[in-house]
């Protein structure tokens, strides 16, 4: 009796075998129908989904759609009106003019570049390490591609980010003209600290520090005026 269970067993075994190899087939030559919809046209050289159950290729968005979606939401609105507060006080005190020709360095994606130009400033120029067509260009903010006493006024909301910051504000003060403002918004600081970075102006003259909002941050600008070009 032994002897029939065992062999039961066996031809259990065989079966078991070729309906999970049958099985594994079918897999492998059909495209679960979850994965694609009813009314897509055959693929026969799909044979099993390498990806997700997601079929549909993604929709290219043209830049000027991004850009549209992107200025209108209401968080780019709010940060292009605080900086325009920030520059309407310069342009107040008379260190900013809509003839001025501008330039933001390490611009991020352009809210000061957008903000200066719903101004009135005509000519502004905005760099970072990436581009952000149209409003920011490619750019090393160590090394501008620029040539010397070009702008007006230069400025930054971002020396603190700088690898050589002694270097980046350098680059500022050869691109701006004798007479011309660099300014600086860093994080909220004191005196010392405020004189520590007004030094990295090496061919410039302090002209003041405030504490001021910028972005719902509290930030400390600083002004510079260059005296000459190095």
């Amino acid at each position: 009796m032994d002897h029939y269970i065992e062999v039961f067993l066996k031809r259990l075994s065989y079966i078991a075998l070729v309906i999970g190899t049958f099985t594994f087939i079918l897999l492998l030559l059909e495209t679960p129908d979850t994965c694609v919809a009813p009314d897509s046209p055959p693929k026969p050289q799909l044979r099993f989904p390498r990806h997700s159950c997601d079929h549909r290729p993604r929709q290219h968005l043209p830049l000027h759609k991004k850009n549209k979606r992107l200025w209108s939401s209401s968080t780019w609105r709010n940060q292009v009106r605080s900086f325009s507060l920030f520059f309407h006080s310069l342009h107040q005190i008379g260190l900013l003019h809509n003839h001025s020709q501008a330039l933001c360095v390490s611009a991020g994606a352009g809210h000061e570049v957008m903000a200066l130009s719903q101004l009135g400033v005509a000519d502004v120029t905005g760099v970072e390490l990436l581009e952000s067509p149209p409003l920011v260009s490619r750019a090393d903010p160590h090394n501008l591609p620029f040539f010397d006493d070009v702008f007006d006024f230069a400025f930054s909301a971002r020396l603190e980010q700088a690898l050589f910051p002694s270097r980046f504000a350098a680059e500022m003060e050869r691109t701006v003209r004798p007479g011309g403002v660099c300014a600086v918004a860093v994080e909220e600081c004191g005196d010392g600290e405020v004189k520590e970075i007004a030094g990295l102006f090496r061919n410039s003259r302090f002209l003041g520090a405030m504490n001021v909002t910028l972005t719902g941050l509290r930030v400390t600008r600083i002004i510079m005026r260059v005296k000459h070009s190095p």
